[in-house]
């Protein structure tokens, strides 16, 4: 196949797609298909302008000091070499050192780095270099399993395949017990 010259346009970018695989973007079911392709990645891809610093708001009244956990958080994203999904769960802790965030706050730190083009080993330290950043705790982490459609609808087509990657700071890196911990509360 030999790739067109295409026009900067989105909507003309999509039917020349359509038309570089051979689909007549004329044809009944694909004529609104260009203006739903923009307004789909326009949602898979809102947050490009999120800055992840605006979800840290920190209290100092309540914090502990012992691990803070939401695991289990579902996510999706996209790989930035095939533009299709990954997808999967997130599991990400913390143990504070005299501040802490909502617990809401952690998957919308998620949200902002996942809804953008992305590598799975990239996603999972930007999470823990942001709660660094945003919090000082004694240490951060972050476990991403994912499902990834680029391994599973093409190319070697592993279709039970998993991927996990995990950044780990601070005392999880360090001290074999709270590693040791954390896993254990993940169940992995």
């Amino acid at each position: 196949m030999t790739i067109p010259k295409i026009s900067s346009h989105p909507y003309v970018m999509v039917r020349s797609m359509l038309e570089y695989i051979g689909e007549d973007p004329n044809r009944e079911g694909l004529r609104e298909t260009p203006n739903r392709v923009i307004n789909s990645y326009s949602e898979l891809f809102s947050v490009y302008n999120k800055d992840p610093n605006s979800v840290f708001k920190v209290f100092e009244d309540g914090a502990c000091d012992e691990l803070v956990l939401l695991k289990d958080i579902p996510f999706f994203s996209c790989c930035e070499h095939h533009i299709l999904p990954f997808f999967g769960k997130a599991h990400i802790a913390y143990i504070p050192n005299g501040k802490i965030i909502g617990i809401s706050k952690l998957a919308r730190l998620l949200e902002i780095y996942s809804r953008r083009l992305q590598v799975q080993e990239r996603l999972t330290t930007q999470i823990t270099k942001a709660l660094d950043e945003g919090l000082s705790p004694l240490g951060s982490a972050c476990i991403l399993e994912a499902t990834h459609l680029c391994m599973v609808m093409r190319g070697i087509q592993k279709q039970d395949s998993v991927m996990v990657t995990s950044s780990l700071t601070g005392v999880f890196r360090k001290d074999p017990t709270a590693r040791s911990e954390l896993l254990r509360l993940i169940g992995l």
